[in-house]
């Protein structure tokens, strides 16, 4: 996976960019290091990347409003934000932007390179890089358009946000759990009781839109969470 791996790190403080950058160039990831949040979207823009990984406090432009932009021309690489700022808006803000993922420093660089093949992992595991839709049994999924196609009733049904960032996190992780946790955080923002029972609404939804295809399951798991499967 590492090979063509490549990862824009968008970091200030020269000393601890200088490290994390020769860290995981020694795990095999090419790193392209900006310390001016005011140029990040242009290098962004003139390049292909995997990855970003954004600290928050910059000069000029903050890294919530880099994933702001980022997000407006492209809607899947992968958003790692590193930052000092622990408060719970900043994390709930860093989920709202878009993220996949918020560290908070400082961190162990081995715990950082697991959570970024983590993501890789997730976001390369149903193409959602290279298109927008993919198949699920008798249907056809497309995320930029909300909508579920039954193909063999020629069938559109339209989905709401959040049940097309459910749908998409459950493929992206499909045979494997998805932590409830991680599904609140970055669609809903915050992990609470009543987001909780939300979220349990909208997996109702999704198995009744999902219904005409008996192959496809969404399971709960002990209440941790639930994993898609076909068979």
């Amino acid at each position: 996976m590492n090979n063509h791996t490549r990862i824009l790190l968008v970091e200030d403080d020269l000393n601890f960019g200088a490290v994390l950058k020769s860290y995981l160039e020694l795990n095999d990831f090419e790193l392209i290091w900006v310390s001016d949040g005011a140029k990040a979207g242009e290098v962004f823009r003139q390049d292909k990347f995997n990855l970003v990984l954004l600290d928050v406090m910059l000069p000029n432009i903050d890294g919530f409003s880099i994933a702001r932009e980022i997000r407006a021309s492209e809607k899947q690489v992968p958003i790692i934000f590193i930052t000092a700022k622990t408060l719970r808006e900043d994390i709930v803000m860093g989920y709202k932007t878009g993220a996949d993922d918020y560290i908070t420093k400082p961190f162990d660089s081995e715990i950082l390179l697991y959570k970024i093949k983590a993501v890789l992992n997730r976001h390369n595991h149903n193409g959602f890089k290279e298109k927008d839709t993919t198949e699920l049994g008798l249907f056809i999924f497309d995320f930029r358009s909300r909508s579920l196609t039954n193909t063999k009733l020629g069938k559109k049904q339209s989905l709401t946000p959040k049940e097309s960032e459910l749908l998409k996190m459950l493929l992206e992780k499909q045979g494997e759990l998805l932590l409830k946790v991680d599904a609140l955080n970055k669609i809903w923002g915050d992990a609470n009781y009543f987001t909780t029972r939300s979220m349990d609404v909208y997996i109702t939804k999704l198995r009744k839109h999902l219904s005409a295809d008996p192959t496809i399951q969404i399971v709960t798991m002990h209440g941790d969470g639930y994993r898609l499967v076909k068979g």
